[in-house]
């Protein structure tokens, strides 16, 4: 049998890494920083001796994220200034809830991060934001919420979706003779 990419049947090897640019699906290993306009440092994989690998599209990695990849290859560099609206999202005034001081059993703190449960059983942190004998105001926005971000980007590796790394393009096992 033989494969339509590779008609005599012999086995080519692929380095995903060449000209594969990043697209929906690929596999991407890559180191990143986020940070605030003003220099503060949020997150540096750097840190680890390892680069971090995600797959475009898999929802672990924000939209605006995803789209600053996007076409990149192996070797590539990029900084991206990311309105809220394509990072953490805007801060929305509505995610701000008051409860009774006096149901937390202990005394909240100005800053404090608490978390809560929600109807379906999952965590819900939210920031402490004032305190008074009556009322307790938590603000349950991503704390980077409305804030632009700098994402730095260092492509390590590219691979295309539906493969893994170095592969055998075709698998004549036998030739005829």
């Amino acid at each position: 049998m033989t494969d339509s990419h590779n008609p005599a049947g012999t086995s080519q090897f692929v380095n995903p890494n060449e000209d594969t640019r990043i697209g929906e699906g690929s596999k991407v290993e890559l180191h990143f920083s986020v940070a605030l306009e003003n220099g503060i440092e949020l997150d540096n994989t750097r840190i680890r001796t390892e680069p971090v690998s995600l797959t475009i599209g898999d929802g672990n990695l924000l939209p605006g994220f995803e789209n600053a990849l996007l076409g990149l290859r192996a070797g590539d560099r990029r900084t991206v200034h990311l309105p809220p609206e394509d990072a953490f999202g805007p801060w929305n005034p509505d995610n701000v809830q008051t409860f009774d001081t006096v149901k937390f059993v202990e005394r909240p703190q100005v800053d404090q991060m608490i978390e809560f449960e929600d109807k379906s059983k999952s965590t819900l942190p939210g920031v402490v934001k004032s305190v008074n004998d009556d009322i307790t105001e938590i603000d349950f926005n991503h704390p980077l919420a409305g804030r632009n971000v700098v994402f730095e980007v260092e492509i390590i590796r590219v691979t295309p979706a539906g493969q893994s790394g170095l592969s055998i393009l075709s698998s004549n096992a036998s030739k005829p003779s």
